[in-house]
């Protein structure tokens, strides 16, 4: 079956950096947009970032443009966010998630797999 699994969550200081790493199986990696999202606790669950199948197109939510890169390696079946001048307004969970289409990557709606989720926590 499908799994993502998320990790390179952890905690660090406002300002500091961290990688997150989701890892695929059971499904044909090159084949699927991916995206990041994250929820805080008491909130929805918000786009962060996505790329396309093959890497060329990539996407952000306005709060973390500079700040975040989403990346992916196909050959790795692995999707990358690294996350630089990290705030505390970043705390949250993070999820991977697979996405059978190239349209429409910002609605979780549209995403066909989720992983379980890594914290991240940033302290002031």
């Amino acid at each position: 079956q499908v799994q993502l699994v998320e990790s390179g969550g952890g905690l660090v200081q406002a300002g500091g950096s961290l990688r997150l790493s989701c890892a695929a199986s059971g499904l044909t990696f090159s084949s699927y947009s991916m995206g990041w999202f994250r929820q805080a606790p008491g909130k929805e669950r918000d786009f962060v970032a996505a790329v396309s199948w093959s890497g060329g197109g990539t996407y952000y939510r306005d709060s973390v443009k500079g700040r975040f890169t989403i990346s992916r390696d196909n050959a790795k079946n692995t999707v990358y966010l690294q996350m630089n001048s990290l705030k505390p307004e970043d705390t949250a969970v993070y999820y991977c998630a697979a996405s059978r289409s190239a349209n429409f990557l910002l609605r979780s709606n549209n995403y066909n797999y989720w992983g379980q989720g890594t914290q991240v926590t940033v302290s002031s």
